[in-house]
Order: C-alpha cells, then structure tokens, then sequence
C-alpha cells in the first residue's frame, strides 16, 4: 500500500527555496479560496452509482485531495496553452510561439517532462508578464481557458475530482503553472482552489520575478504540507494524483497516491509500492482497484498536431 512519507521528515531535495514556493503557493491559494468563493462552474455530479466504497470517505473533513494539472487533469502543458493565447493577444513574436510549441511537442511526444524546457518556458512566461497587472492576466486567463483548455480535460480525471467533491471533501489543483492560471482552472472546474507557482507582484503589477522558484518536484510537495497544515488536514486520509515521476514527493505524502497517465518512471514506481493506477491515454480501462468507476476514457486531442499546423499557416 502507499509508502507513508508523510510520517519522515522532509527529503533533502526540498531546499529552502522549495520550502519558501511551497508556502507562498499555499498562502495564495487559501486567501484565493477565502475571497473568490463562488458557486458558478459547480459540475453537474456524476452518476456514480458504480462506486467502489470505502473511498473516498463520505463526510471526512480531514481529507482532501490534490491533482497535477499537466497531462494528469489536462492534455499537454497549461503554460504552452496559455502561451498560444497571449500569442493571440500580440504579447510576443511567431518565433516565440514556435518554441512553445516545441516544448509542448517534446512533452507529448516524451510523456515526461523535461527540466530545461520546463525553465526557458517559465522564464518566457515571466519576461512577457513583466510590468502587466495581475488582474489584466487573470481576465485573459478566462478566455484563453475557454478558447484552448476546456475542450482538453481529461473526463476521467475530471470524474475523480467530482467524486471527492461529491463526498464533501476540498479538491485542489498542484502545479507549476502561474498561480493565477491555475486557479481560473480550478474554478472553471468546480474545484476547491489551487496551488501554483507565485510570481512576484508590487502593487498589483509583475515584476518579473518568482517567490521562491517553480512550483514542481519537492516545492509541490510542501506546498501540500503546507497547505494540510493550514486546513487541518489528515495527509493519511488525503488522495494525490500525477502522471509525473517529478511529483513522487507530493504522491509519497500522502495515505492515498494514484498515478494518473503515468510516464514509464512512475508506472514502474507504482507497481513497485502497488499505487493504484489510472490511464485514459488509450482506450483500455486500467483495473478498479478501490476508486469510483465513473471516470470515463478521454480522447487525445492532438494538441502537437494543431500546434504545428498553427505555426505552418502563420510562415
């Protein structure tokens, strides 16, 4: 069953800087969560007449549960997305552009993501927000959800977010993508809030600098225990899911770990402490080991594909 990291102290790899991203992504997300409490965009609930008790747990306050956002609730990179439509809105050059889609294309392609990449987008990213106002980014994060992200969430994953949900429990996103992106996501999808990468603002404008660094690998996972400290949270009785070997710290946390679309380094990982596993990449149905069946299969959008064609219609 699941490894009970949380129980250890912190590994090695969570340096201060991770310690500092983890906490601010979690200040972020509970005071987002406190002033924003909105009922639009609840999901419809799901049939779930289907599922497999005893989890999750029907009316227990001390659990919760935490999604990856890239290729776990959604196809390919949220920041790529997000990149196309600041492209849209003339913030950069085609030449820009294409290199968010080379990244994107190496991501799915890969099924892994890459550290280098990972970096020269966020710097992108950042380069381009410098000196626009945050809530500027967070009006335009709305449209380009519905213009380029809506139509790529994964059903499946989306069903086992509602089932936590259904069972009165708090749903958040974790991720490395801006943390007001991913709050935009989190509500269009009915969830709790979200844990993302905070980037550094005076007076309602970016700087162009981050607090701490990237919201990914052992900065996610303390931005959970933060965030469970904060809510009261039991992380034995949380659930955390990701298709990511990068997000192991945040998976051994909890009581509760499910590898989601799993790359090879996880899938291995998994087996190996008997994770329970999901992938809606294909259209064969992973076994129902002790989760709600009523996530159905997504379809891969071909997200490369439309990139490239993209970039071949604007030479």
């Amino acid at each position: 069953m699941a490894a009970l990291g949380w129980l250890t102290p912190r590994r090695r790899s969570a340096t201060a800087r991770s310690v500092l991203a983890g906490e601010a992504s979690a200040e972020a997300a509970r005071k987002s969560t406190q002033e924003s409490l909105d009922p639009q965009g609840t999901l419809t609930p799901l049939d779930t007449s289907d599922r497999e008790p005893p989890f999750p747990v029907h009316g227990d306050a001390m659990a919760a549960a935490f999604f990856d956002l890239d290729n776990t609730v959604m196809q390919g990179a949220a920041l790529f997305h997000f990149g196309r439509g600041l492209y849209k809105r003339k913030f950069f050059e085609t030449r820009d552009l294409a290199r968010f889609a080379w990244q994107q294309a190496w991501f799915r392609l890969a099924g892994v993501e890459d550290p280098e990449h990972m970096q020269e987008a966020r710097d992108s990213a950042l380069s381009i927000v410098q000196g626009h106002r945050v809530s500027e980014l967070m009006s335009i994060g709305e449209e380009i959800y519905d213009e380029y992200m809506a139509e790529r969430i994964w059903p499946g994953t989306r069903a086992l977010a509602q089932a936590h949900l259904d069972a009165g429990q708090k749903v958040w996103l974790v991720t490395a993508a801006p943390v007001e992106i991913a709050q935009v996501i989190a509500r269009r999808l009915g969830l709790t809030g979200a844990l993302g990468t905070v980037a550094e603002s005076v007076d309602g404008v970016y700087t162009g600098k981050l607090v701490g660094e990237p919201l990914h690998g052992p900065a996610k996972a303390e931005a959970v225990r933060a965030l469970a400290a904060a809510e009261n949270l039991d992380l034995s009785r949380c659930a955390a899911y990701s298709d990511s070997h990068n997000d192991i710290p945040m998976l051994s946390l909890v009581g509760h770990p499910y590898a989601i679309n799993p790359d090879a380094k996880l899938r291995k990982h998994a087996h190996k402490l008997d994770w329970r596993l999901r992938d809606y990449r294909t259209g064969r149905k992973a076994a129902k080991v002790g989760i709600p069946a009523a996530a159905g299969v997504g379809a891969v959008a071909g997200g490369t594909a439309a990139a490239i064609a993209l970039h071949r219609r604007r030479r």
